[in-house]
């Protein structure tokens, strides 16, 4: 079969991909709502540092799956690290609705983080091949609104179920399906998309001069080139940081602070659907609005707008739950416009020889941004308060957009 790059030509495998990162982004919706509380009413976990706790085993596991994703694809290709991935999450939702102690939590946080670092990551990069260089801004706003779509649907019923038969196991058993699911149409329906990256990577080279060589460099090379000696991937890697930042704290924060602010079970659900809810179906606008106007002025007023939703809910302007739905509608506003916009930053910078392992940097700077988050919550919250872990996230928000302002120059060649 003749390869060809392409939104419109790959249109039914690129279809089937977006079915999967559906699946793939259920499963992180599974603990958003619920999972801190099982925490502070199941297991009576006094210290938000040790609730949070699972949100920082996920993030950095994660972040350092993400790492070397890139590697583990370019040697055993994308559709097995896939496979892999879903493998990894299939005792994930058994342990968390059975899990006896919150040791358990945490072991089903470190296979997620696993999981979702190879099946997430190869969702993109298989995406960033099928469509080529034209639509990259298309094919990531598709692509992350399908997972944080789910996200948010998955965080709201959740919820539901919970408020109606309890913390566990209720919630948990569609992440059972979730899995079984994901891992038939990894195994069955999915293609590998290696030869599309080396087709772009092909295409490319012919239009250098001849004889002109492209290195395939190492992991360490790529680390340095997208961590701080790119001024393009570094201004987008510490975005993406902060980007998670925001997600990591309000992942922990959001449904202890509504709890005691008087919202209920399915509020708090609400509160936590909307943010990514928002988030991932505004992507199919900035998706593409990323490829019109470029990168650069969608990451630097998402991120602008991310601080404003902060500030409503740090400076309690309307009632609880009016201020929760609001400010998550503002993150979810904020995060939509930098989302496909920064990964499709990242592809423009990195040549395709090693675009997959640039990805892959900066994947694992954005999901440390749980880990950071999570943790600067808890040492925040466990001495000046859940309210003041808001404060701080929106005032470093503000200054992570005026970093990209700066430091960053917009690559996009269309432009």
């Amino acid at each position: 079969m003749e390869i060809k790059l392409g939104l419109k030509e790959n249109w039914q495998q690129f279809t089937l991909l977006v079915l999967v990162n559906i699946l793939v982004g259920g499963m992180v919706g599974l603990e958003r709502t619920v999972v801190p509380l099982v925490g502070t009413e199941e297991f009576k976990i006094g210290s938000d540092i040790v609730v949070f706790s699972f949100i920082i085993a996920f993030g950095v596991v994660k972040a350092f799956t993400n790492l070397v994703s890139g590697v583990l694809a370019d040697k055993y290709t994308r559709k097995r690290v896939l496979i892999a991935g879903w493998l990894v999450g299939l005792p994930v939702p058994f342990l968390l609705a059975w899990g006896p102690s919150w040791n358990w939590i945490i072991v089903a946080n470190v296979l997620l983080g696993v999981s979702q670092g190879l099946a997430w990551s190869m969702t993109v990069n298989m995406k960033i091949d099928l469509v080529g260089p034209k639509k990259r801004g298309l094919a990531m706003g598709l692509n992350e609104a399908a997972g944080y779509g789910a996200v948010g649907l998955t965080a709201l019923l959740t919820g539901y179920l919970a408020s109606h038969y309890g913390l566990r196991p209720a919630p948990f058993y569609i992440g059972i399906f979730y899995t079984i699911a994901g891992l038939i149409l990894s195994i069955l329906v999915i293609r590998d998309t290696r030869q599309h990256a080396r087709l772009e990577s092909a295409q490319v080279a012919q239009q250098h001069l001849p004889g002109e060589q492209f290195h395939k460099p190492d992991l360490l090379w790529v680390f340095r080139e997208t961590s701080f000696r790119n001024r393009n991937l570094f201004a987008v890697s510490q975005a993406g940081l902060i980007n998670n930042l925001n997600d990591g704290m309000s992942w922990g924060v959001f449904p202890l602070l509504f709890i005691a602010a008087g919202v209920g079970l399915e509020g708090v659900g609400w509160i936590k659907a909307v943010y990514p809810f928002v988030w991932g179906f505004g992507q199919v606008i900035t998706g593409p609005l990323a490829d019109k106007i470029g990168r650069k002025p969608l990451i630097v007023w998402g991120m602008f707008v991310q601080a404003l939703g902060h500030v409503v809910i740090g400076l309690a302007f309307f009632p609880p739950l009016t201020s929760g739905l609001v400010g998550s509608v503002l993150l979810g506003i904020g995060t939509a416009m930098v989302y496909p916009a920064l990964l499709a930053a990242v592809s423009d910078a990195a040549h395709p020889s090693w675009r997959a392992s640039s990805l892959g940097v900066y994947r694992f700077w954005r999901d440390i941004g749980y880990a950071a988050g999570a943790l600067m919550a808890g040492i925040v919250a466990n001495f000046f308060g859940l309210m003041w872990a808001v404060h701080i996230a929106g005032i470093i928000t503000f200054l992570s957009g005026v970093v990209v302002l700066f430091r960053m120059k917009e690559n996009n060649a269309r432009l």
